[in-house]
C-alpha cells in the first residue's frame, strides 16, 4: 500500500519546513523535495508556497491537507483491524450442527478457543443436516457438523475435512426391565413405547431403517429435536429412546445410565466437519476448526 507521499505531505505541512521534515522522516531534503515534486505534478497544481522561512500551504494545499489527514486515518485503522483480525484479537466464527453437535461436541471446543481468544464472538446455529449443509453452501456458516450424506444441491461444493463415527445407544427409564443391561436386542423394543427424534431428522432416519431392517415398528409415541428433552421423557418414564453416545456418561451417575449398545448390529452413523471447498477460511474460522479436528480425533474411539 504506497502511502508514502501522503506522509511525506502530512510532514513538511506539520513541520513547515524541508530540511525539518526530511530529519524527521529519516530521508534526505533532495529525496524529499524530488516526491513532493511528483506528488504536485499527479494532484494538478502547487501545494506549497516556499518562502524565507520554509514553506506555506497554497489553498490547494490546505483542501489536499484534510483528505490526505483522513486517507491516512483510515488506511491506518484498515491495516489496524486486519493485524487484529490475523491474530485472532477480533473477528466472528459460525457454525451449525445437530443437536449433538452443539449439544455435546461444539461447547468444550468452543470454551477452549473463547479462553484462548476472547475478543472472537460465535454465531452457534442448531438444525437438521440438510440446512446446516445449505447454510454453509451459501456461506452464512463457516463450518457445519452434519449426518453423511447430507445431500444438498451444490453438495460438490462442500469438502468434508474430519469424520468421526457415532453410535446410538438406548437409555432407559429408572427401574426398566432393561436397566442394568449393557445391550439389548430390537425384539426387546417391540411393545415398548418410543420416544424418537422428530421425523424426516438424518439421525431419525438412521433409527428407522436399522429397526426396519431388524423387522421391528417402534411404537413412537412421542417426537423431539433436543436430545436432553428426550433423556428427560425417558427419565420420566414415557418410553425408551436412542441417542448419541457423545449425550451419555462413561459410567453411571446419579442421574444418567450409560446407554445399552445394540447386540443385533451397532447402530451407527457418520458425522462429517464440512465446509467450502473453494473458499479460504479466514484466520478464525481456521484457527477454530484446527482446534475442533484435534478435540474430534480424541473422541473417535467408541466406548
Amino acid at each position: 500500500m504506497e502511502l508514502t507521499p501522503l506522509r511525506y505531505f502530512v510532514a513538511i505541512a506539520a513541520e513547515r519546513h524541508m530540511t525539518r521534515a526530511a530529519q524527521r522522516l529519516g530521508v534526505t531534503q533532495p529525496a524529499l523535495s524530488a516526491a513532493l515534486k511528483r506528488l504536485e505534478a499527479e494532484v494538478g497544481a502547487e501545494l506549497f508556497h516556499r518562502t524565507a522561512k520554509g514553506v506555506e500551504l497554497t489553498g490547494a494545499g490546505r483542501v489536499f491537507l484534510e483528505h490526505a489527514d483522513d486517507v491516512l486515518r483510515r488506511a491506518e485503522e484498515s491495516i489496524r483491524a486486519v493485524r487484529q483480525l490475523a491474530g485472532l484479537e477480533r473477528g466472528s466464527i459460525a457454525v451449525g450442527g445437530g443437536a449433538t453437535a452443539t449439544g455435546y461436541l461444539l461447547p468444550p471446543v468452543v470454551g477452549q478457543f473463547r479462553k484462548q481468544h476472547a475478543g472472537i464472538r460465535f454465531s452457534v446455529r442448531e438444525a437438521a443436516s440438510r440446512t446446516v449443509a445449505e447454510a454453509v453452501l451459501s456461506g452464512a456458516l463457516d463450518l457445519g457438523i452434519v449426518t453423511v450424506p447430507a445431500e444438498v444441491p451444490g453438495g460438490a461444493d462442500l469438502m468434508p475435512v474430519a469424520s468421526l463415527e457415532d453410535e446410538l445407544l438406548l437409555i432407559v427409564p429408572p427401574g426398566h426391565r432393561l436397566s442394568g443391561r449393557k445391550s439389548f436386542r430390537w425384539s426387546d423394543l417391540e411393545e415398548e413405547n418410543f420416544v424418537g427424534f422428530e421425523a424426516g431428522t438424518a439421525v431419525r432416519s438412521v433409527i428407522d431403517e436399522a429397526s426396519t431392517l431388524a423387522g421391528v415398528t417402534l411404537d413412537v409415541v412421542m417426537e423431539l429435536r433436543s436430545i436432553e428433552a428426550i433423556k428427560q421423557m425417558v427419565r420420566a418414564g414415557i418410553g425408551v429412546g436412542l441417542v448419541s453416545r457423545f449425550a451419555l456418561p462413561v459410567g453411571r451417575g446419579q442421574n444418567d445410565a450409560p446407554g445399552l449398545r445394540c447386540r443385533d448390529g451397532r447402530i451407527v452413523r457418520s458425522l462429517a466437519v464440512i465446509r467450502r471447498r473453494d473458499r479460504v477460511p479466514s484466520p478464525a474460522a481456521a484457527a477454530f476448526e484446527a482446534l475442533l479436528l484435534d478435540h474430534l480425533k480424541q473422541r473417535r474411539t467408541p466406548r
